[in-house]
């Protein structure tokens, strides 16, 4: 927790008092000049990534925030963690934690709606400030790091006490202020290299270092568009949306899930989420129930979730998928008429 002195009534630890005081589990504030250096570290890490440039280019804003923004003076940063949810066992090691709990824009979780509170606070206080809850104002690890709210590991995920499994926001505001934090977590084991020989795809090639273009994540979300012709398809296993083996393998992840909280909406959700169904889903479903919530898709991108779905019929082939492959071979979408003909095929279906 974030060291808190209850006798000052400065700016700075009202807002620590009432970050806390709303559930999130740490809050610093940097001056915007203690993001120097992000920049440099971008740059290092497109050039070690080959290829990786495009992906890249939208970090470019985070980069540059301050021409965006040149009232900004200081960034408030705050973790709050999301390893008390339940994950239901039929998704359970098939759709990512960070995309089943995501809290960014549920305006049905109380940490989005704390985090809308909090926003007002600030404003009340007289502050000028903003914030972009679904992919961050700056640089967000880099940001927690400075105010010293934790460390960022080999796997490339910021950590707090409660692991990886965390949640950073950030907002810019126009007094500056500072209120660091220290952090007491230990650095990596000096010769651990589980996340790296773990990674299905070797996107984690190094440490620190990550090329998103072979992540499964960015291949089964926003990503991947032609799997038939993946070369690492193959290598996703059980993944249909999202990946979390790096951080599954950390030892400093061990015992870090709780998982005794239900998220709201997540368990009547879970059914709809089976290979099988996903297969099966509407439309109609997918626009006002999946969609909202795994935003990385959008509204007409059903098929991509049918493909990745087709994708893991493949990789966990049994013969109790062939009806549902075989329906799929009629599918409206091309995408997931080509898919589906490809597993047919590398299986023997007719």
């Amino acid at each position: 927790m974030s060291n808190v002195n209850f006798s000052d009534n400065s700016m700075e630890n009202q807002i620590q008092r009432k970050a806390l005081e709303l559930g999130y589990e740490k809050c610093g504030i940097i001056p915007v000049d203690m993001m120097e250096g992000y920049g440099e570290k971008l740059d290092e890490r497109i050039e070690k990534a080959t290829g990786s440039g495009q992906f890249y280019q939208g970090q470019k804003r985070l980069k540059n925030f301050q021409e965006q923004y040149p009232w900004a003076k200081s960034i408030i940063v705050l973790t709050v963690p999301y390893s008390q949810y339940k994950v239901p066992e039929e998704i359970s090691g098939h759709i990512a934690k960070a995309y089943l709990f995501d809290t960014r824009i549920d305006e049905q979780a109380e940490e989005y709606q704390h985090s809308q509170l909090l926003e007002n606070h600030l404003k009340e206080l007289g502050l000028r400030v903003e914030t972009n809850r679904k992919f961050g104002v700056v640089a967000l690890r880099w940001a927690a790091m400075k105010a010293g709210l934790g460390i960022i590991r080999r796997n490339n995920f910021f950590y707090t006490e409660s692991g990886s499994w965390i949640r950073i926001e950030a907002f810019l505001t126009d007094q500056k202020m500072e209120l660091l934090q220290q952090t007491t977590l230990p650095a990596c084991p000096k010769h651990c290299d589980r996340c790296i020989k773990a990674c299905p795809t070797t996107s984690l090639c190094e440490a620190y270092t990550m090329n998103p273009l072979s992540c499964v994540s960015f291949l089964t979300t926003f990503g991947g568009r032609d799997l038939p012709n993946e070369p690492m398809a193959s290598n996703f296993g059980d993944w249909i949306y999202g990946c979390d083996i790096c951080q599954e393998v950390c030892p400093m992840n061990q015992g870090k899930w709780k998982g005794d909280k239900d998220f709201p909406g997540v368990m009547a959700l879970s059914p709809y989420l089976t290979a099988e169904n996903i297969l099966k889903m509407d439309e109609s479903y997918y626009q006002q129930n999946v969609q909202p919530k795994f935003f990385y898709l959008s509204q007409d991108e059903l098929w991509k979730w049918q493909v990745d779905a087709l994708n893991f019929m493949d990789n966990r082939y049994q013969e109790h998928f062939n009806s549902s492959i075989l329906e799929a071979c009629e599918s409206k979408y091309e995408q997931v008429r080509e898919m589906a003909d490809t597993v047919c095929k590398k299986h023997g279906l007719t």
